[in-house]
């Protein structure tokens, strides 16, 4: 199992753009191939939202951030950020 977390800082506009752009997205992300669960998280009042994802493998979260970029949905939500996000991914250690 993958996990990714991602980490945004909410642009000039606050959180709640972003979080009304979610809403539309994310449905067609949780039922991406691979996709076994993905939460969305408020950091400091709304100033940083964090998503925590569980993939099946990092191969499977690279095709669905390819499709994101391809698609052109990666840009529209970095518009709305104050930085672009940060990714990390890391492998189940199996401990």
């Amino acid at each position: 199992m993958t996990m990714v977390c991602v980490d945004l800082k909410t642009g000039e506009a606050g959180y709640q753009p972003i979080l009304d752009f979610l809403t539309t997205i994310l449905p067609d992300t949780r039922a991406f191939d691979g996709c076994q669960d993905l939460r969305v998280y408020l950091e400091d009042g709304g100033a940083k939202i964090l998503f925590i994802e569980y993939w099946e493998s990092a191969a499977h979260y690279q095709r669905y951030l390819s499709w994101r970029t391809e698609t052109g949905v990666l840009d529209e939500l970095v518009a709305m950020l104050a930085e672009p996000p940060i990714i990390r991914i890391a492998e189940d250690s199996g401990i």
